[in-house]
């Protein structure tokens, strides 16, 4: 896909993984809405980011207002591409350290946001996409975000990898379903990120967390998961496939 004055959404677009690629996407000739609670920075950002970028407030698992953000990013010709970063984590453990079982509020409230708010993103930007004509035999793509936490959770992960994996596991069947309205469906699966809750950690751990990734030995740059996300939308080939963006690390049980 061509993104030259193609209006594409973010979702988490305020910051973190989001920012860096609405940023990307801008770069590459995008109008670019960025979707994000309605307390976060959006406004800002988008103002700071200039005339290609908006702001439009919504929670993702509030099938309403995501309906309305969607709409307004539907400008210039429709939706045509979208990138979905919002998402939240909570540690749980099966059993917790007193052997009491963990809180099923927190196995759920993850489910929710991350797994369920992927899905209801997912089937609002489609349904929008499917009305445009195609375009060099596409109307739309879609990509999703997924973590190496789908295939190797780590302890109090339980609830974190189960909703990351089942954004994996959707992933084909989401293609698949779309594949008749020229809808593409792809997720990238990050690895460990230099975000800014890792910007507090003491430098002695940063260390050994980086040492851990073979190569290159540091941490992902946001950016370079932006870079990525542009380029799916932009390989008209690439489709129902989860990319693993981690410097070739596979995580440790804790």
């Amino acid at each position: 896909m061509d993104l030259h004055g193609v209006s594409a959404a973010v979702t988490g677009g305020a910051s973190g993984l989001g920012l860096a690629t609405a940023k990307r996407l801008i770069d590459a000739g995008a109008h670019v809405t960025i979707i994000d609670l309605p307390t976060s920075a959006g406004l800002a950002v988008a103002q700071e980011l200039g005339p290609s970028a908006r702001f439009a407030p919504a929670d993702i698992t509030n099938s309403s207002e995501l309906a309305t953000a969607l709409d307004e990013a539907s400008d210039n010709g429709g939706l045509r591409a979208l990138v979905h970063c919002a998402g939240i984590g909570r540690s749980v453990r099966v059993l917790g350290r007193d052997g009491k079982p963990g809180r099923i509020e927190d196995f759920e409230r993850v489910i929710q946001v991350n797994l369920v708010g992927s899905f209801n993103v997912l089937r609002l930007a489609a349904e929008r996409m499917a009305r445009l004509d195609e375009i060099d035999g596409e109307r739309g793509a879609i990509v999703l975000t997924a973590s190496v936490a789908a295939f190797e959770g780590q302890i109090g992960q339980v609830n974190y990898t189960a909703a990351k994996a089942g954004i994996v596991g959707m992933t084909l069947t989401a293609a698949r379903d779309l594949a008749n309205t020229r809808i593409r469906v792809c997720t990238i699966a990050p690895g460990i990120m230099d975000t800014p809750l890792l910007a507090t950690m003491p430098a002695d751990m940063r260390s050994r967390i980086e040492a851990t990734v073979p190569n290159p030995s540091r941490l992902g740059r946001p950016d370079e998961f932006g870079q990525l996300a542009t380029s799916i939308i932009e390989n008209r080939y690439l489709n129902g496939e989860t990319i693993r963006l981690d410097g070739g690390i596979r995580m440790a049980p804790r």
